[in-house]
């Protein structure tokens, strides 16, 4: 190993410890049992942070999840073959930030007044099927998986780059997979949250170095570097983009728009929500993260950069665009540093994926087995989850990386298939049980036929948007013309609704007073 390579290398792992124990940092001084006598209390502590967490935590958490491997690695990687195309992120979420304004408050208060602690438990309530809860919660899994190893792909690919291929692909898998599992299982959603600070801070340093010394560094500044591109690649600055791109502006428009509705019930958003200490917290969490999105620009512009630095890059290796320069040109122990960054960047969304899945087991299929129904109980076959959903990725990042790869195709797209049933479910009465599965059942079948026969986009359209309106027409027939739901709850106990329109519960939409909420002395 060579000098080079020992300086990045052991940055890396000090920031690795560094991460391990601040997330294990993170419940030193909770009180055991704290917020645990609610319904699925233990369980509550560990996957939403007692619903506890404020303004600041709640930002850096949901910006986390935001700020993937993918944009260090993905957007530098269109930026380099495509170009305009890839502010369709920036654009849907941002967007969703705009839509999680409202309905994340709802979904916050519907969860507390409930006693709930993620997506599948809000189907199973507003439907009052349990099944229905463990039926989607598999659903989402098979949707969910392919992030964890998109992300464990990503780190190891930063890893042995920034490295200088000291540490190989498989170790580099290996490590992102240990130190998460590391820190999450113990400390849950708080032990992200606090992870993610430090990312935050290190990524922001990072970013905001890289957008002045590249141009500087590489061309004569932004003025020769931006007229170049003017120059030499316009094809990258308007749509559908360089290469013969399939994504021209009816696909940017209706990803866009698809997107933002499905960023605001992806299980991990909504983790973030019900983490919330109060809605007033959330709106304003909305209206600070779009600042966020302005980091974004950055390895998207970098991208076009190193089409003139490292011209040729093909296939896969167009996503490291942005390592290329950065391992060219800064001393080692910089290229560590900007590593850590990226390499944190997997880190925090994995965990918060994985503790999804975990919660989602823990509280909607293990809790159906009567002798699981203790939330404590949940709480351990979660964490064992969060193991075997981490374990099962990295194995098939070793074994059948492209099993997984494929199914990513439909991750985003068929998440959306759950808006009616969720979103639409939780403000309409009359959509039935049989409307809501009835859709749901069509609009994963058109995607996953769309998707799977690489007719995607079709007709320029996002095939995710196409089958989202199968699903709503099925789902509206249906629950017009088919059974009613004979259910005799009063719509409050099964509809959400803003809490700034509930007047008991005060200023900022505090239930702890309401059956379900988090106690006081659950609250830090």
């Amino acid at each position: 190993m060579n000098a080079d390579a020992t300086t990045a290398t052991t940055i890396f792992g000090f920031f690795m410890v560094a991460t391990v124990a601040l997330g294990l940092l993170a419940v030193r001084g909770r009180k055991k049992g704290a917020g645990e006598s609610s319904p699925k209390g233990a369980l509550a502590e560990w996957s939403v942070g007692g619903r506890s967490l404020g303004t600041v935590l709640i930002w850096v958490l949901m910006a986390g999840e935001g700020y993937t491997s993918f944009s260090y690695l993905g957007a530098a990687g269109w930026g380099y073959n495509y170009g305009a195309p890839v502010l369709y992120v920036v654009a849907y979420m941002s967007c969703g930030y705009a839509v999680g304004y409202v309905v994340g408050p709802m979904l916050w208060a519907y969860a507390r007044r409930h006693g709930l602690v993620g997506i599948t438990d809000m189907v199973a309530h507003r439907y009052d099927r349990p099944w229905l809860g463990a039926a989607v919660a598999v659903m989402v899994t098979v949707f969910l998986l392919p992030y964890i190893q998109l992300q464990i792909t990503g780190m190891g690919v930063v890893v042995s780059t920034i490295s200088y291929g000291a540490i190989s692909l498989n170790w580099a898998y290996f490590i992102g997979f240990a130190v998460t599992t590391g820190f999450v299982v113990v400390s849950g959603l708080r032990g992200s949250a606090w992870v993610s600070v430090l990312k935050d801070v290190l990524v922001i340093g990072t970013l905001a170095f890289l957008v002045v010394y590249v141009p500087l560094h590489y061309f004569d500044g932004y003025g020769d570097f931006l007229d170049r591109v003017v120059q030499e690649k316009g094809e990258w600055l308007t749509l559908p983009g360089a290469g013969e791109s399939p994504y021209g502006q009816a696909w940017f428009a209706t990803t866009t728009f698809l997107n933002a509705l499905t960023v605001c019930i992806f299980p991990t958003t909504v983790a973030g929500y019900l983490g919330a200490r109060s809605a007033d917290g959330l709106r304003r969490n909305a209206v600070l993260l779009p600042a966020y999105n302005i980091l974004l620009f950055v390895p998207m512009l970098l991208g076009m950069a190193a089409l003139f630095v490292v011209p040729g890059l093909t296939g896969a290796g167009s996503n490291l665009a942005l390592f290329k320069l950065v391992v060219d040109s800064l001393p080692a122990w910089l290229v560590g540093v900007v590593g850590v960054a990226a390499a944190l960047s997997s880190i925090v969304p994995m965990a918060v994926f994985m503790l999804v899945i975990g919660t989602m087991w823990g509280s909607s299929v293990v809790s159906l087995l009567p002798r699981w129904q203790a939330p404590v109980r949940q709480k351990r076959a979660s964490q064992a989850v969060v193991v075997v959903a981490g374990a099962v990725a990295l194995v098939m990042t070793y074994t059948a990386p492209n099993t997984l790869v494929r199914l990513s195709l439909i991750s985003y797209e068929g998440m959306a298939q759950l808006v009616p049933m969720l979103l639409l479910g939780l403000v309409w009465r009359k959509l039935s049980l049989a409307g809501a599965v009835s859709g749901l059942v069509v609009g994963v079948a058109v995607v996953c036929g769309l998707v799977f026969t690489e007719h995607d986009p079709v007709f320029g359209v996002n095939a995710g948007i196409l089958a989202l309106a199968a699903n709503l027409a099925v789902a509206l027939a249906v629950s017009y013309a088919g059974p009613v739901d004979q259910d005799s709850r009063p719509d409050g106990e099964v509809l959400a609704r803003d809490p700034a329109d509930d007047d008991r519960d005060g200023p900022g939409g505090d239930l702890s007073s309401v059956p379900g909420g988090a106690p006081a002395a659950g609250r830090r």
